[in-house]
């Protein structure tokens, strides 16, 4: 995110003074890793509602319909969906005490600055180096209260109840940043199993399914007197296995539902982009992402979901409500042939 990551000064600092600077002081040395620790404890706190925020965007609408079709049935749907940032999970409280090397501006203890969700940022963040300042403008978001990308999904019905479904969204760009999601899954009826079910047009299903999520922000080439850095792209990459169950009850040409999904979700980032000629003097890319590991998680999710599906002859229009930590909604138009 241009501007807008502090690991881009942070880290990329780290590299010269560790590797370079280790014949000096050993005060200076340890100045660079206080450095270090200070770039990971706020890129942490900076990216993770944006990575959280992902899975909820991936989650929603992966059953168009829990009912059983005919053998090569397919349902084709266009789908946007639009996540609602909200406003807690737009900024972060920071305090000196936080910080090994880095001290707030201005004589502050503490203060407010935005997560990759969040907005413009107006604070910095200065740090005394072997005598020399560094002074570091804190990261802005997104700038964005919601979220919008449009995906294709796809499904055809196999044997015994069981349909393969896949979705894929092209790269959508954000005002500082890209999204993208992909992935595939299997769902099975289990209300064919019940007749009593069924004859009431009473349906369950249930679903695992994978999914990627690529989160990207621009980033700063810092000019050094070693030459350009060369990093220009922070991801995190989400991945993440989904377990749901879905019920639902037709009322003519109106299917309500209902839904429960389970995700485990792994968290990583690594930097990217064209590489810099400070690469022939140190491998930077790769050190960077061997430090960014230590940021990696995982996570698990217990999200709600609800919606209407209303068909008009052999076209749907389906609205989707996610609902747990975020909220998230889904609106499709499927087509079934």
């Amino acid at each position: 995110m241009r501007k807008s990551c502090i690991i881009s000064g942070l880290l990329v600092l780290f590299l010269f003074f560790s590797n370079i600077m280790k014949a000096q002081s050993g005060n200076t040395f340890q100045d660079v890793e206080n450095l270090l620790n200070d770039a990971l404890f706020y890129s942490d706190k900076y990216i993770t509602p944006a990575t959280d925020a992902a899975v909820y965007q991936a989650a929603s609408g992966w059953i168009t319909s829990p009912k059983k079709r005919k053998l090569w049935d397919v349902t084709l749907g266009l789908h946007s969906n639009i996540f609602f940032v909200p406003k807690r999970d737009r900024s972060f409280e920071i305090k000196n005490s936080d910080f090994s090397f880095f001290q707030i501006e201005g004589g502050a203890t503490s203060t407010t600055v935005p997560t990759a969700l969040g907005g413009d940022s107006l604070e910095y963040l200065v740090g005394d180096l072997d005598g020399g300042q560094i002074r570091l403008k804190t990261p802005e978001g997104v700038s964005q209260e919601t979220i919008f990308y449009p995906y294709l999904q796809g499904s055809v019905a196999l044997w015994h109840g069981t349909e393969v479904v896949v979705k894929y969204s092209p790269k959508t760009k954000l005002k500082r940043g890209d999204y993208q999601v992909y992935g595939f899954g299997l769902k099975h009826n289990v209300s064919q199993y019940f007749k009593v079910l069924e004859s009431k047009k009473i349906h369950f299903s249930g679903l695992i399914a994978y999914s990627k999520e690529d989160i990207s922000f621009d980033f700063i080439s810092i000019p050094t007197q070693f030459g350009s850095l060369g990093i220009n792209r922070l991801n995190g990459l989400v991945d993440t296995w989904q377990f749901q169950l879905n019920g639902s009850k037709e009322f003519k040409n109106f299917e309500l539902m209902g839904g429960l999904i389970v995700n485990a979700s792994k968290f990583e980032y690594i930097v990217g982009g064209p590489k810099g000629e400070i690469e022939e003097i140190i491998p930077l890319q790769d050190i960077l992402n061997k430090k960014l590991e230590q940021i990696s998680k995982n996570k698990t999710n217990v999200i709600g979901e609800i919606s209407g599906r209303y068909q008009i002859k052999k076209v749907f229009l389906q609205p989707v409500i996610g609902f747990g930590k975020f909220v998230n909604t889904n609106f499709s138009v499927q087509y079934e042939f």
